[in-house]
């Protein structure tokens, strides 16, 4: 057997293996999600929002908005959060040096005037150019600072935060009225031991917007929008839902978190040398806690909802998912010590190996793999019976996955009101893995070169705005 012949079976065996353990797990959290999403759905009449809104003890929430070049969506985001139904909470937007007119329209809106903000100076972070809140609406604090970042202005809305919990969104970003009264709920059954909470994400294009709030779900037009509003309901209804009943959630999206703010200080702020703060941050807060022996939990609700608009464009979308690719190898790489470490317990010797081998390695094992299988069946080396299996696993296994998230997105939300909505979702759950699937592979890929070249760049987003998601086209 040659080199070559040896390096093709070698490939499509570790491939092999690759997908049987990946959907194998998949398939434990879907159980697992299964029966937590029964659980809820039976709890929810029991679940004590009302006595969390009336409360005197429900804690004050600072939502932290950072905005840079948003003005086609920035009023509509910043709306929603001012309306949003919880007992004490501020809305603090940190504009990030801006260059359009972001400024002008938060200006022109909220009717903001100068004030004197005092702000703590416990994290570092570019210079403030002004502080502003709002004639019209008290609770709206907005900050003017030059550029540094994501993280940066983060750092920046968490220092003039006045309450004890922050909430990190994305200015992209529509919470459903209630999230926030959800996502904090477990905080306030046990407030001594969770420290963080995130929230489930979905997708706003194609959904009907009204004065901030989605008052309709739909598929959207756009059909690379259809294939990643799938992708969001593995993440959030599956994946994130069995990490947390692991104790080993290795990630609170950037776009609706919620933290105890005197440990974000403590471990001092995001993180401003990657591109996954939102990642970084979280295996940071494990290190830090478990270092210091204290015990926590940081948790994963999956029914408040926090909605985004993701890309539309092939151009924006590769983007995205070199930036998370090179994020993913930043944040590893800064606690490599963590991986297979048994001292941080689950998030050591489960999360952390995951993140590595399936999540970072798993694109050139992915598309490697696919390739030398196919080459190796066409020279003859490999069985029908192998490459049956391995399409098996590697295909229909996550056709099954997709139908699975699917269906408990409608059980325990049901959220699409329209019966086509649904069929299409179905349908795409086919299309994804052929074609779609691969080209997401080769994108994180092109991450690993990004990643060694030192990249630091962010990536533009095209943003078509909250008002026109109704009406968006394929």
């Amino acid at each position: 057997m040659s080199i070559v012949d040896a390096f093709l079976i070698g490939m499509s065996a570790l491939a092999f293996v690759y997908f049987v353990l990946l959907n194998s797990l998949n398939l434990l959290f879907t159980a697992i999600a299964s029966i937590t999403m029964a659980t809820r759905v039976r709890a929810r009449p029991y679940a004590g929002e009302e006595d969390a809104f009336a409360s005197p003890i429900t804690p004050g929430v600072s939502v932290l908005v950072p905005a840079f070049n948003e003005e086609v969506g920035i009023v509509e985001s910043v709306r929603s959060l001012l309306a949003l139904r919880y007992p004490r909470h501020e809305v603090v937007v940190v504009n990030d040096g801006s260059t359009d007119a972001t400024m002008e329209r938060l200006h022109e809106e909220f009717d903001l005037v100068p004030v004197a903000r005092v702000l703590r100076n416990g994290i570092a972070y570019a210079p403030v150019r002004g502080t502003f809140l709002s004639r019209r609406v008290p609770i709206l604090c907005v900050i003017d600072k030059e550029n540094g970042g994501r993280a940066d202005a983060l750092n920046a809305g968490v220092d003039a935060a006045s309450h004890p919990y922050v909430c990190a969104v994305d200015a992209d970003t529509l919470l459903d009225k209630d999230a926030l009264l959800q996502v904090v709920k477990p905080i306030l059954d046990d407030p001594e031991l969770v420290v963080a909470t995130g929230g489930s994400i979905r997708v706003v294009n194609g959904s009907r917007v009204d004065h901030g709030f989605v008052v309709e779900q739909r598929l959207p037009r756009n059909r690379l929008a259809t294939f990643q509003t799938l992708e969001y309901l593995r993440a959030f209804l599956v994946g994130r839902v069995g990490w947390s009943s692991l104790n080993a959630l290795p990630l609170i999206s950037g776009a609706f978190g919620v933290f105890q703010r005197s440990l974000v200080e403590a471990v001092g702020g995001f993180s401003t040398k990657t591109v996954t703060e939102d990642l970084e941050l979280v295996l940071r807060l494990h290190r830090y806690l478990r270092t210091h022996g204290q015990p926590y939990r940081i948790a994963f609700v999956s029914d408040p909802v926090c909605w985004t608009e993701v890309p539309e464009s092939l151009h924006s979308l590769s983007l995205q998912r070199r930036r998370w690719q090179r994020g993913l190898g930043e944040s590893l790489w800064r606690h490599r010590r963590m991986i297979g470490n048994p001292h941080y317990g689950a998030i050591g010797l489960l999360s952390l190996p995951f993140l590595l081998f399936f999540e970072f390695f798993g694109a050139i094992i992915e598309l490697g793999g696919l390739v030398a299988t196919a080459a190796a069946f066409v020279l003859g080396l490999l069985s029908v019976w192998f490459v049956l299996l391995f399409f098996a696993f590697a295909f229909l296994l996550a056709i099954v996955l997709s139908v699975a998230a699917s269906t408990l997105e409608q059980f325990g939300l049901r959220r699409l009101p329209e019966a086509r909505d649904v069929g299409r979702l179905l349908a795409y759950t086919l299309f994804e893995n052929f074609g779609y699937r691969q080209l997401v592979t080769v994108w994180r890929t092109i991450g690993y070169v990004d990643l060694a070249r030192r990249e630091k760049s962010w990536g533009a987003q095209e943003r078509r705005g909250f008002k026109l998601t109704s009406g968006s086209e394929a």
